[in-house]
């Protein structure tokens, strides 16, 4: 589980909500049904002609990427990769084939595998890096999905002050339906911006930031499998993957 997006998303709530209060408001003003409708129906619809279904689901699938940290342990990984190269150093690449079950990473897995069907080096890493490529790309658009709603989500919120005020010019004539329509006007402008602020944009931040991770991590599993191909010695493996890793998360 990922604190930090929970704590996040909690923290800029809260001080909304008692910021609100300090001033002297009604939490209960801020929830008004049909601002909500207006900015996030809106929002989605925009987002939905911008994009595919499929394109819409995978967004919501990466919401646990977000909220619940999935990227695998770097040093982990690299204890895997040397381990597995001393055991292929000592009883050959071939021999590996039992090991590669017990490999938690699914890329450090289909590496070896390849290796130990004999696909020659170049082959290897091609692959690899295509695959890389493809997962960028995907994850990227995922990402791109947030961003567009983030950007959308302000003007649908502008949309919804303007249809409220509408309705105020309306019954102007009418003092208890005024306030109705103030209310809504300028909470669906807070929605809309609060929505792109606090959730759109941060998780399309975090989801790249997640991406890059994880692209570091596959990037150093290409040149461990290579190492492991060219039986080279654990502790210059070591060097070259410790390279990959930011000073933070060095062992």
């Amino acid at each position: 589980m990922d604190w930090a997006s929970f704590l996040g998303l909690f923290i800029g709530l809260a001080a909304i909500g008692i910021g609100n209060i300090i001033e002297g408001g009604n939490t209960g003003h801020l929830i008004q049904l049909a601002a909500a409708l207006i900015v996030l129906g809106g929002t989605f619809g925009a987002t939905l002609l911008s994009f595919s279904m499929a394109d819409l689901l995978g967004a919501l699938k990466a919401l646990k990427r977000v909220f619940f940290a999935s990227t695998y342990d770097v040093n982990y990984v690299i204890e895997d990769i040397l381990r597995i190269l001393a055991k292929a150093r000592k009883i050959g690449i071939i021999a590996l084939e039992g090991e590669v079950k017990n490999i938690e990473h699914p890329f450090l897995r289909k590496g070896l595998n390849l290796i130990i069907d004999g696909v020659q080096p170049a082959m290897v890493k091609e692959i690899l890096y295509r695959e890389i490529d493809t997962y960028e790309d995907s994850q990227r658009k995922v990402a791109k999905v947030y961003e567009t709603a983030g950007g959308y989500a302000p003007t649908i919120g502008i949309l919804g002050a303007v249809l409220g005020l509408i309705q105020v010019m309306q019954n102007v004539t009418d003092p208890s339906k005024i306030g109705s329509g103030i209310a809504v006007a300028f909470v669906a402008t807070i929605y809309g911006v609060g929505s792109a602020n606090l959730l759109f944009l941060p998780i399309a931040k975090k989801i790249n930031n997640r991406t890059n991770e994880e692209l570091v991590i596959m990037e150093l599993i290409i040149e461990g499998i290579m190492g492991i191909e060219s039986g080279l010695n654990p502790y210059f493996l070591k060097q070259r993957l410790l390279a990959f890793v930011s000073k933070e998360k060095k062992s």
